[in-house]
């Protein structure tokens, strides 16, 4: 793979999944790691992406106010966010990770709706207080400045503590051999712990990050009610899904 092809290939990797590690994309491009890291540094001095220890972020991803526009694959993240908002009913307590689909849908919440929203995510909280009528609830710890979220024991004990009718996991990578992954340690702990917390637990991805997976397992597959993409139910890719009984939407 040419210079120019590893680099549009990471960029790639970033604005889809916000974060990448350095030690993943060698394994993936099948070059060392002092190779990725120097292409990083590249990118970020030509302002594509941050650097950071291990890897790198997406600008957006390192925004506590994220834009109305311009955020990737925004289109088929609104799609996915008009879908789910016809899941909530008033009065349900909800649990939400953050990221920019869980985003979407916070912007789509219809402004009668009266219902409780939990998350530790300070975008997604930033984007609920805007609503007229839901009550919100941070759950607060220290908080991962790579991730803008709530992380730690803390956290997760208060999680643990509540029984939501609801949660929306935003999604950094599915594969119905996998289950949902994710290269972060600290957000893997508080997705745990939202499931466990949750009578019904919805995914939301785009189709993009489909049959694709990271390097920390969530959960299997049987954990997850309801999955919700762009896509139609009729599609061929989500037919591995209904087959493993998830609800697809």
């Amino acid at each position: 793979m040419l210079k120019k092809e590893r680099q549009a290939y990471i960029l790639h990797q970033v604005n889809l999944h916000n974060k990448v590690l350095s030690a993943s994309l060698s394994n993936e491009i099948n070059v060392s790691e002092d190779t990725i890291r120097r292409d990083l540094y590249e990118l970020a001095d030509e302002g594509k992406l941050i650097k950071v220890h291990g890897g790198a972020l997406s600008h957006s991803f390192n925004e506590v106010h994220f834009p109305t526009d311009g955020v990737y694959s925004q289109h088929n993240k609104k799609i996915i966010a008009q879908k789910a908002v016809h899941l909530i009913r008033n009065g349900m307590f909800i649990l939400t990770s953050g990221g920019t689909t869980i985003l979407e849908l916070a912007r789509t919440l219809p402004p009668q709706l009266r219902a409780t929203f939990i998350s530790g995510s300070i975008p997604a909280i930033l984007e609920y207080m805007n609503h007229p009528n839901i009550e919100v609830i941070l759950i607060g710890d220290k908080i991962s400045k790579n991730s803008k979220i709530t992380v730690g024991l803390d956290a997760i004990a208060r999680i643990r503590q509540m029984r939501a009718d609801i949660c929306f996991l935003g999604t950094n990578a599915i594969d119905y051999k996998h289950g949902i992954t994710d290269n972060d340690w600290d957000v893997v702990q508080l997705k745990r712990a939202m499931i466990e917390s949750s009578q019904k637990v919805v995914c939301l991805t785009i189709a993009e990050k489909m049959n694709s997976f990271q390097p920390i397992q969530i959960c299997e597959l049987n954990k997850i009610h309801t999955l919700i993409t762009e896509l139609s139910p009729e599609d061929p890719l989500l037919k591995p899904y209904i087959d493993a009984g998830i609800d697809v939407i």
